[in-house]
């Protein structure tokens, strides 16, 4: 099942491009041979944005998804635990 809410469709992708120009930023940093510490902030940066566009991702999941969905309660539930662990 896809992303219904509009507002969740643009917020993520608000949030994505937004890590495409900080990943962008991270290449020309290495490219300039910028300090390794300043580098390493950065990624730092984009791992934690990357971590919540995840969390944005799975709330909507667990909201729309498994709301939405055709299968029992149990197999709902083991579908959010599913994704859960992917991103931890």
């Amino acid at each position: 099942m896809s992303i219904q809410d509009p507002a969740v469709k643009t917020e993520l992708l608000k949030r994505l491009r937004r890590i495409e120009g900080q990943t962008r930023g991270v290449a020309r940093m290495i490219e300039e041979g910028r300090d390794c510490q300043e580098i390493l902030q950065q990624l730092a940066a984009i791992r934690s944005a990357v971590y919540q566009a995840s969390l944005r991702l799975m709330r909507s999941f667990a909201i729309e998804c498994i709301h939405a969905s055709e299968d029992s309660p149990e197999e709902a539930v083991e579908a959010l635990i599913k994704a859960l662990s992917r991103i931890s």
